[in-house]
């Protein structure tokens, strides 16, 4: 008897390519809601965040920076051609997020609007690379790690530990805008959550 289990199709190298691309302006353009904003995420977006609002550096330069250490953690756990994308996102989302301000102005930017439009912009950005095998690193590597190694829902991983980086910046900003941080997260990892489970995507 033949079997109707559907087969896994492999993303073509032209598509992997079009996502790295696309998955990383997506979050440059969240990068600005919440900039403007003055609200934070979680990851590690979230620590340049931080640091951004500590030291008054780049963001780009920072996030860039933030996630080095991940690599040797991505190459041992999920390999070259995982990291070697991931480190292409990374480095575009730097380059995206210093790169949009020129070419996009917000007169008028509600902060609780920010905070859900930004994490569900986020979301997407994520679940694209997530499902082309790439990431934007940091908690990222992490939380794909522990779903393909261990069966953990890589949403909930990153929830917690995205509400945890937000918490922590009550000495960055104030408690209103640590609020809003907490839902923009909420909405990202919502996104992540409901639409990436396993055995329901079929592509590879």
């Amino acid at each position: 008897m033949l079997s109707t289990q559907a087969v896994p199709i492999a993303h073509s190298p032209l598509e992997d390519f079009q996502a790295l691309l696309v998955g990383p302006l997506f979050m440059a353009l969240a990068v600005v809601f919440f900039r403007q904003a003055g609200l934070l995420t979680g990851g590690s977006a979230g620590l340049a965040f931080l640091a951004h609002y500590l030291s008054g550096w780049r963001f780009g330069t920072l996030f860039f920076l933030v996630n080095m250490p991940f690599y040797i953690f991505a190459i041992r756990s999920l390999g070259w051609l995982f990291t070697l994308k991931t480190f292409a996102a990374v480095a575009l989302l730097s380059l995206y997020s210093e790169v949009m301000p020129r070419f996009i102005h917000l007169d008028l930017l509600h902060p609780a609007f920010a905070a859900i439009m930004g994490g569900l912009l986020a979301g997407v950005s994520l679940l694209i690379l997530i499902r082309h095998k790439a990431s934007l690193g940091g908690i990222g590597v992490l939380a794909i790690f522990l779903q393909e190694r261990y069966g953990i829902r890589a949403g909930k991983f990153q929830m917690g530990a995205d509400c945890t980086i937000v918490l922590a910046s009550f000495f960055v900003v104030d408690p209103w805008h640590v609020a809003l941080s907490v839902l923009g997260a909420v909405a990202l990892n919502l996104v992540i959550a409901v639409n990436h489970k396993p055995g329901r995507y079929m592509g590879i």
